[in-house]
């Protein structure tokens, strides 16, 4: 597998190249904004298991079905588990759990995650691929985000940065495991491309969303249009 190329094509999509993305790095957004975006997020990370499920669901190799199962593990297990760790990060932007289990996603959102379950019910190594795309930009993703909330907006305690600490190094193993199982399940260069580039492109869409909705609170009538 050409790796060079698939990260190429990640990075030409990359998460951080997003304008919300890199007006979080420089302090350009409200703590509203961030509560926009803590309570959109987390339908996209309380779903984010049911992605590992599919793949898994549809992958035939037992070492690789194992190693999605730790995956699951991770996300859904024990006092830690990743959505727990979201609504604290959502605590500590001032929001109450239940505004944000209560909400309802955007219809941005929904679109983004259901390009995302579209992938990971296919051909397991379209499925892969989407992980892959996702969960190789989240240890860098997570680094950046931490920067800019100890930076501009006062955020240091450790229970509220939990989550993105957490994915500052466990997605650097996810994102290793799928990259072997990708090449275990026998996926070819361009196939790998073209799924990696459909997952980032429904990653920006979900962000495009927060933006457009974040723009809207912040600019006159018409200005976001």
């Amino acid at each position: 597998m050409d790796w060079k190329t698939i990260d190429a094509a990640i990075e030409d999509l990359s998460l951080l190249k997003h304008p919300f993305y890199q007006a979080w790095t420089a302090g350009q957004l409200s703590k509203d904004d961030l509560r926009v975006y803590a309570r959109e997020y987390y339908h996209m990370e309380r779903n984010f298991p049911r992605l590992v499920s599919r793949v898994h669901s549809n992958c035939v190799d037992p070492e690789t079905r194992r190693l999605l199962v730790e995956n699951l593990a991770d996300e859904e297990m024990g006092p830690e588990n990743h959505r727990e760790l979201w609504l604290r990060f959502a605590e500590g932007l001032g929001m109450s759990r239940e505004e944000v289990v209560s909400s309802e996603p955007s219809p941005k959102t929904r679109a983004s995650f259901e390009s995302l379950m579209a992938l990971c019910s296919g051909d397991v190594v379209d499925g892969l691929a989407a992980l892959y795309a996702y969960e190789s930009q989240l240890p860098r993703v997570s680094e950046s985000k931490i920067a800019g909330l100890k930076a501009f907006y006062g955020m240091t305690d450790a229970k509220a940065l939990g989550f993105f600490e957490v994915h500052k190094t466990a997605d650097l193993w996810h994102s290793a495991v799928e990259r072997k199982a990708i090449e275990t399940a026998g996926g070819d260069v361009a196939r790998v491309k073209a799924s990696v580039q459909t997952a980032c492109e429904a990653l920006r869409g979900f962000l495009d969303g927060v933006d457009r909705d974040t723009r809207l609170k912040r600019e006159p009538a018409g200005a976001a249009c």
